[in-house]
């Protein structure tokens, strides 16, 4: 009785084990982001959009533009496609200068990541 008690628990503690790997990459991090981080635009995006590698959860979905006097140029709150894999914001017509743009999200596995990157918007022929 006491071989198969260690038997099933050396099982359980094997199966934990394996199943940790898989839990770590269900992390949802960005695989493209249009703009693009340290692009320079010749006219301004009618949005901002990042493309995730795994789902996301719509409630903590968070989304900001930052314009270069400080303030959030986001029109709205951000929008989480369908298949919650794709997080997107209006933006006005956006002046020259360099903006911020802040994300924070929770993947369907509960882990929370977030970041951060910069776009410019150039005069016009830039």
């Amino acid at each position: 009785m006491k071989k198969s008690r260690i038997c099933m628990s050396a099982a359980a503690i094997l199966t934990i084990a394996l199943s940790i790997p898989t839990l770590a990459l269900a992390h949802s991090f960005p695989e493209t982001e249009s703009p693009s981080a340290g692009q320079t635009l010749a006219s301004p995006p009618p949005d901002v959009t990042i493309k995730f590698d795994a789902p996301i959860e719509k409630l903590f979905a968070k989304l900001e533009v930052v314009g270069p006097d400080g303030s959030n140029q986001a029109l709205g709150g951000p929008q989480v496609s369908d298949d919650a894999t794709q997080l997107s914001v209006k933006v006005p017509a956006l002046k020259p200068g360099e903006y911020t743009v802040m994300w924070a999200v929770v993947g369907i596995d509960t882990h929370h990541t977030e970041g951060s990157y910069t776009f410019t918007v150039g005069n016009g022929g830039s």
